[in-house]
């Protein structure tokens, strides 16, 4: 019997080798690929979804706020419905501007009547340039106001109509979005708050571009930035208050609109 030549197959390991490369590869893009599709969907629900609700939910109360006031009977205007005084808006780490990244705005543990108030919008604001219609509520609180779709008045500032200063925070990206655009408001633009049988409407003055998130000098009684002080105002009067962050799709600054009391009716 002839002896066999054993037959040596060169590269099989080696072709093994690759193809569990190959294999381990294909199945690291496709877990890059779903993460992907995962945070795609994410950003689709904050950035579209979310917006689609809160506007949708804002409206439905701005109707259902006009409806009770259809209905009910007529009541005067001038009420200080935030209370007076300056606010401070913020806890921990001092007065903040504006609703925080990571939380309520809100200094403290309100009592529970006037948290319960607060997801009820007492009035509503209009500004034509801008074509918006918002609701508003007391509390600058991001789950219970602000992410709504809602602009939160700054607890302890001056009602609308009032003498003070009448101070509303909103989003700017996101949950409605109602203050996105009020960049391009103007001097001489109207803002316009409609209560029960009282409209109350103010003139844009001045704009602020850019100022820290603890700037409350901006929501004072008077309004005046404490980080610039040239901007702002000087004397007393009835002013409205508008801030919301900057850039877009950041916290890390606040844009402030001022405007004062032209006339109610």
């Amino acid at each position: 019997m002839r002896d066999r030549v054993p037959v040596v197959v060169q590269g099989s390991g080696r072709r093994g080798r690759r193809a569990g490369l190959a294999g381990a590869l294909w199945a690291g893009a496709e877990l890059i690929v779903t993460v992907g599709v995962v945070v795609l969907l994410l950003v689709v629900h904050q950035v579209w979804w979310t917006n689609r609700q809160a506007v949708a939910a804002a409206q439905e109360q701005v109707q259902a706020l006009e409806r009770a006031w259809g209905e009910g009977p007529v009541v005067g205007g001038g009420a200080e419905v935030g209370g007076g005084g300056e606010a401070e808006v913020g806890g921990g780490g001092g007065p903040v501007v504006g609703p925080e990244p990571g939380g309520p705005a809100d200094s403290g543990a309100a009592p529970a009547a006037t948290r319960a108030a607060r997801d009820r919008a007492y009035a509503v604001l209009r500004v034509p340039r801008l074509g918006l219609v918002v609701p508003v509520a007391q509390g600058v609180d991001k789950r219970a106001v602000l992410d709504k779709g809602y602009a939160g008045q700054y607890p302890g500032t001056a009602g609308p109509g009032a003498q003070g200063n009448f101070a509303l925070a909103g989003h700017r990206n996101t949950h409605g979005e109602p203050f996105r655009y009020i960049n391009r408001l103007r001097a001489g633009d109207e803002l316009i708050v409609d209560m029960r049988g009282r409209r109350y409407t103010y003139v844009v003055g001045k704009i602020l571009g850019e100022t820290t998130e603890r700037d409350t000098g901006v929501i004072a009684p008077v309004p005046r930035s404490v980080v610039k002080p040239d901007q702002g105002y000087s004397e007393p009067g009835a002013y409205i208050t508008l801030t919301t962050c900057t850039p877009e799709y950041t916290s890390k600054y606040r844009l402030v609109v001022w405007g004062t009391l032209l006339k109610s009716s």
